[in-house]
This record gives C-alpha cells, sequence and structure tokens, in this order.
C-alpha cells in the first residue's frame, strides 16, 4: 500500500483539549509498569500497521493519478455552479429586503405619528423639546426607510429582469459539475477498492489498530498501571474485535480514553443485567464512550453538595429507567449507538432530565405529540423562552439553569441551551450548531437531522466543521451498509498515516501526490458523497429562522386539532356544593385561537393554555349553573414555568375584576390560592382575563366552594 508511513513509538500523550463542558485531565507519569505497558502497546501497534500495510492491495499508480484528476477537474464546475446559484439566490433575495423595507416603513409611519401626538401634549418647556427630539429622531428613520424601500423596489424590478437569464445559466453549470462528478465517481471505481471496502476481511487489524492509534500506546498505559483491573480491562478490549468495531463505528471514545470506555461500559452491565444487549447495550456503550472526559454537572447556584460531574453510570440508569416507563421519543427504540451518544451528554442533573419531561407534560403536552418532528419538543423554545436578557438577573439560585432560562427567558445562546435539554429529554440526539454571531442547534428526526432557530444549511458550522460536512455524514450514515465502506477507508488511512478529514473541501490534513487531503480520507469521502446522491437524501429546510431573535414568528405552525366533546366540557356540582368547571368548558372562545388553545392533557381528558404573547390578553368566559347564591372561593388548577403572574375575573359583569393570583408552580400541577367570589343562584358568568399576556399559563380546571 503506497503513502504507508511508519507509526512512532507514541508513548507520548497526544494533547487534545476537552470540550467546554468536560473536566481537564492531568496528564500522569508513568510508572516503571506503565512504561513497560507502553512499550507492549507500541510495539502492538506497529505490528498492526506491517500486517495492514502488507494486506492492503496495492493501488495502480496510473488509476490513482486519474482518480487525483478527476478530483481537480470538479473545482472549476463547483466554483461556477456556486457562482451562478448565488446570483439566482440574491435576485429571490430582494422580495425579502422588499418586505422588510415596508414593514420598516410602517413603523416608522406609526412611529412618527405617535411622537407628533406626544408633542401635542407636551404641557411644559422641557417636555416639548424632549417631544421635539423624539420627533426629529423618528422622522430620520422614516427617511432612511424610505429610503431603503426605494432601493428594495428598484432591485425587486431589475430582478424580474434579471433572474430569468440568471436561472437558465444555472441549468449548465450543474450539468457540468454532474458530468465531472460522474467522471470522478468511475475513476474512483476503476481503483478496483472493493476487496478492501466491501469485505471485513480487515476489520479485526484495522479496528484495533484504529482504536491504539487514537488511544495512544501511552494513554492505554497511563490507565492500565493503576492496577491489574485497569490492565485486565485493556487486554479483554484489545480482544474483543466485535465491542472495538462497535465502539469505532460509533466514532471512538471521546478523547480516545478508551480504558475509561470500557470501565464505564463494565460498570454499567453491572449494575443493569438490560445493558448486555439491544437497544440497552448500544445506549450503554454510547454512555461510557461520551463520559470518558467527565461532564461537568451543571448544578443549581445553591446546590453546593451537588456532585461536580455527571455520574454515567446513573446517566444509563436514568434512560433505561425513562424508557421502560414510556417517557422517550417512540424513535429511541431504533437509534445507533452514535445517535445515543449525542442525547445522554448534557450537563443537567438527572433529577433535571426527569423534571425537563414532567413540566413539558404537564405544561405543553401538545409539543409532544405534535405529529411535526422539525419542532417536536423544541416547539417550547417558541413559545415559551422569552427573547431579550432583561429578565435574566431574576434567575434564582435554587433553580438549574434550563428552569432558569424557560422562566425569565434569554438571548439565542440560552434559547438554543433551552432547545438541546429539551431534546435530550426525551432522549432525541442534538447538537450545538453555531453561525456567524448565533448560537443555533440542530436535532435529529426520522427524515434526518434539522436546523432550529438558525440560518440554512451553509451558514454554520458543527464541532468546528461546515455544518455541511456533518448533514453529509448524517445522511450517507443512514444507510449503514454503505457508509461502513466509507469508515473503511477512514481505518486505512489511519493506518497510513492520513490525519481524518471531514469534507471535501478540507484543507487540513497530509499532502498526498497534490491532494489537499490523504488518499484514503478522499476515497471515504467521495464515497460518502455518492451514498448520499445514491440514497436521494434531502436537506430539511431549517424551521424558525425568523423566531432566532425574536419573539413573534410568521412561519405557520402545525397545530394539533383537539375536538372538545360534551363530557370534556361538563361542568359538575356536587352534593357539598363544589361546582368543578373544566377549563375547556368555554363559553367563549369554543375553539383554538392565536392565544388561546385546547389541549390533551397528559393525565387525561384536556386542558387549556393561554399562550405567552405580546399584544392584549385574550379573554375567555364560562357560562354555568349555581345551585346556590352566595359567596364562593374560587381556586384554578394550574402549570406555570416562569413567576408573577396572574387571572383577572369579573363575575356576572361586575364592576371591578377580582385578583387571582397563580403560584410558581415550576412545571408542576398546583392550586392557585382561592379568592372569594359571589355568584346568583341559577345562570352565571365568569370572565377571564390577564394583565401580563407575556407569560404562558396552563389551566386544567376550576373549582368553586362555597364559603360558609
Amino acid at each position: 500500500m503506497t503513502g504507508m508511513v511508519a507509526v512512532l513509538m507514541v508513548c507520548s500523550l497526544a494533547a487534545t483539549a476537552a470540550p467546554k463542558n468536560r473536566v481537564e485531565q492531568e496528564i500522569v507519569p508513568l510508572t516503571a509498569d506503565g512504561q513497560k505497558l507502553c512499550d507492549k502497546y507500541s510495539e502492538m501497534l506497529k505490528g498492526l500497521q506491517e500486517e495492514i500495510r502488507k494486506a492492503v492491495p496495492q493501488v495502480d499508480e496510473q488509476k490513482k493519478a486519474a482518480y487525483l484528476k478527476a478530483c481537480e477537474a470538479e473545482k472549476a464546475p463547483a466554483e461556477e455552479l456556486k457562482t451562478k446559484q448565488a446570483a439566482v439566490d440574491a435576485c429571490k433575495a430582494t422580495a425579502g429586503s422588499l418586505a422588510h423595507s415596508k414593514e420598516w416603513v410602517d413603523k416608522a409611519a406609526k412611529a412618527v405619528a405617535g411622537a407628533e401626538e406626544k408633542l401635542k401634549k407636551a404641557a411644559t418647556d422641557t417636555e416639548k423639546q424632549d417631544a421635539q427630539a423624539a420627533l426629529a429622531k423618528e422622522k430620520a428613520n422614516a427617511e432612511k426607510g424610505a429610503a431603503a424601500l426605494k432601493k428594495a423596489q428598484e432591485a425587486v424590478e431589475k430582478a424580474k429582469t434579471d433572474e430569468p437569464k440568471l436561472i437558465s445559466d444555472v441549468e449548465p453549470a450543474q450539468k457540468a459539475l454532474d458530468q465531472a462528478k460522474a467522471a470522478t465517481a468511475k475513476a474512483i471505481s476503476d481503483l478496483n477498492l472493493d476487496s478492501v471496502l466491501s469485505k471485513d476481511t480487515l476489520d479485526t487489524r484495522l479496528v484495533k489498530f484504529t482504536v491504539l492509534s487514537q488511544a495512544t500506546p501511552r494513554g492505554l498505559a497511563e490507565f492500565a498501571q493503576k492496577g491489574k483491573e485497569q490492565e485486565a480491562l485493556v487486554s479483554k478490549l484489545l480482544a474483543d474485535d466485535v465491542l472495538m468495531k462497535q465502539m469505532v463505528m460509533a466514532d471512538g471514545a471521546m478523547g480516545g480514553k478508551y480504558g475509561q470506555a470500557m470501565e464505564i461500559y463494565t460498570a454499567i452491565q453491572k449494575a443493569s443485567p438490560k445493558a448486555n444487549e439491544g437497544l440497552f447495550q448500544r445506549l450503554a456503550l454510547a454512555v461510557a464512550l461520551e463520559h470518558t472526559v467527565p461532564v461537568k454537572q451543571g448544578n443549581p447556584m445553591a446546590d453546593t453538595n451537588a456532585p461536580a460531574i455527571v455520574d454515567p453510570v446513573k446517566r444509563y440508569l436514568h434512560f433505561e429507567k425513562a424508557y421502560q416507563d414510556g417517557e422517550l421519543d417512540p424513535g429511541f427504540k431504533d437509534m445507533t449507538v452514535w445517535d445515543y451518544r449525542n442525547a445522554v451528554n448534557g450537563d443537567e442533573p438527572d433529577s433535571t432530565l426527569a423534571w425537563g419531561r414532567e413540566m413539558l407534560r404537564n405544561y405543553r403536552p401538545d409539543h409532544i405529540y405534535t405529529p411535526d418532528y422539525r419542532w417536536r419538543y423544541v416547539m417550547s423554545v417558541k413559545t415559551e423562552v422569552q427573547y431579550g436578557s432583561q429578565n435574566n438577573k431574576y434567575d434564582l439560585p435554587t433553580l438549574q439553569n434550563y428552569q432558569n432560562i424557560i422562566k425569565d427567558g434569554g438571548v439565542c445562546g440560552r434559547r438554543a441551551f433551552f432547545g438541546r435539554f429539551i431534546l435530550r429529554c426525551f432522549g432525541i440526539p442534538t447538537i450545538a450548531r453555531p453561525q456567524p454571531g448565533h448560537a443555533t442547534l440542530v436535532h435529529w428526526t426520522p427524515e434526518g437531522w434539522v436546523i432550529n432557530l438558525g440560518a440554512s444549511w451553509g451558514h454554520g458550522s458543527v464541532n468546528g466543521h461546515p455544518d455541511t460536512d456533518f448533514l453529509a455524514m448524517t445522511q450517507a450514515r443512514k444507510v449503514e451498509k454503505e457508509y461502513l465502506k466509507v469508515q473503511r477507508a477512514q481505518w486505512v488511512g489511519d493506518a497510513a498515516g492520513e490525519t481524518r478529514a471531514f469534507g471535501l473541501d478540507e484543507k487540513k490534513g497530509k499532502k498526498d501526490n497534490n491532494s489537499a487531503m490523504g488518499f484514503w480520507n478522499g476515497v471515504a469521502l467521495y464515497r460518502q458523497r455518492q451514498i448520499v446522491e445514491e440514497s436521494k437524501a434531502k436537506a430539511l429546510a431549517a424551521v424558525g429562522q425568523d423566531i432566532g431573535e425574536a419573539n413573534e414568528s410568521k412561519e405557520k405552525d402545525v397545530v394539533v386539532k383537539v375536538t372538545v366533546t360534551d363530557a370534556d366540557k361538563k361542568i359538575t356540582a356536587g352534593s357539598d356544593g363544589v361546582i368543578t368547571i373544566p377549563a375547556v368548558a368555554c363559553s367563549k372562545p369554543t375553539a383554538n385561537t392565536a392565544k388561546i388553545v385546547f389541549m390533551k392533557s397528559s393525565g387525561g381528558g384536556l386542558q387549556l393554555h393561554c399562550n405567552r404573547l405580546g399584544g392584549n390578553a385574550e379573554p375567555f368566559e364560562y357560562t354555568f349553573d349555581a345551585p346556590q347564591a352566595g359567596k364562593y372561593a374560587l381556586a384554578a388548577r394550574v402549570v406555570t414555568v416562569s413567576e408573577n403572574q396572574n387571572l383577572l375575573v369579573t363575575p356576572n359583569d361586575a364592576k371591578e375584576p377580582v385578583n387571582m393570583e397563580m403560584p410558581f408552580t415550576v412545571g408542576k400541577w398546583e392550586k392557585s390560592k382561592p379568592v372569594e367570589i359571589t355568584l346568583v343562584k341559577g345562570q352565571n358568568t365568569l370572565k377571564f382575563t390577564r394583565n401580563d399576556p407575556h407569560r404562558g399559563l396552563s389551566i386544567k380546571d376550576f373549582t368553586l366552594v362555597p364559603v360558609k
């Protein structure tokens, strides 16, 4: 095999920076026994590399040169298509710019009118001066808006003329690139690498080499020198070909710490017999691989005695129980080890994961059963996490970070953090996906990974690499048998001393025959692209772009319609005179509106939710019969996730409403403190509204208890 390099005597630990939420690991000096182990593992690594070198067929240099030439020939048509498509996109963007400018002009006109009204009402010289200054400022803004609108209108008119030709120019550019790609695919096929990539003949040696090289002989020795038990774990791992292959197929142990992964994996299987097979075995391995570098636990500030790191065994047991209790997403059972890794690596305590599920079941069950997987669970960011940092100062030290975020809101970072948290609660894999100046996230769906709260694919990064590289990898992974060929090429590249490449535009890596990346990594990535194209995988469009830094979205939501039956609306009066009114028994409104939503309750029956929206609150009311006139104590069974909420109730068109303070329930069902109202015998009407519509409130029912 050409390009194969000698393995260095790697008895020095590879320096890799731990992720921000991980505990930095110290380098421990090797003992005399540790040095012997390091030498042993180094010799093992060298021997494996030599075996692989002899086993991998020689690549015909002429065919290899043709392959490299074909790869190079793709660059020009790819750049040409990119340029042509960018021109079309720029034309299409003029419509959005025009809409934005119109909105600017409308808002500016209202602001000018408001400033003029204030000037009219100004009574003192100081008030007049302030009002005149404000008016001048608003007029200047209105002039800028008018100029922007004119420019946008001109751009739209020009686009109408230019766009047809620009669109027609894309077709030949796409055709040229398709032809270049076909030539590359043929060149790869001509390399005749099927004996390596399509068969498992070399897998035993390849995966063992990858484990040893990623762990480094010194890293394994540092772990094994701790004692006979640890040394035995390393030996057991290196003798288990099936387990090693499963590990490297899932991207290996965090930080290359395979000894620690084996230790955690063994401890999990000891703690739970279920962890030996099926989905629980995959889950156990995912936890073991992901927690080799300890995750710092995000505890409430007031909880100074809480564990500093997430306990991996308890994390596994938490998800095992949650699955058995039917609390996780239905798709959880079919996920891979790699998928599970991105669901079990959160910094939240296990108790907070349990809280997240309970909170959403109580407060917004509609976000759990929505058929729209793009927004399932994470819709709570859109509807509940208010944009803005003005309330962050009210975070409570007794609450965990994610409880504070849904309580007090935040800008893009906090909202993305909460989104990833609530997805993990239900076992949904998710990863951070920052873009310039903005925090977003991506998460798993059965149809593929989707972006939430940010721009489309191609405008962000995942783990420091372009998000399009991550997208291609996830799409190829869905075709497991074919993706194994990609991984085999990567493993051969590891043995050849190549640096892993993550995308076809990768500029890092060792030069190999003028290629920007190693030969085998290039083959892997071109094969990955072929899998994606042959499977006709489609990238899911980003959702929530306009809500990333705002409170209200123009994006149409998928609304789950709920039928409210007569049984659901039945108002009862007990023999003790207590009247119970289901929250969905409204006489107004009788169906879902933008601000009042009827939804299935996870505990059975239905519940009503008052949305967190700007503007005036929408009133709702109930008409019912009271068996006796007199004073009644009115209380509501509610769920809240933020403080300082109330309901204003007006019985029978009374002159003044009665204020009902709502408890801060932190996602649990509680009854509000009773208030006293007067009812007449026979028909009564209760009208409810709120003076703070910016916070969400879920209501199960109202009770009216006679005051004796």
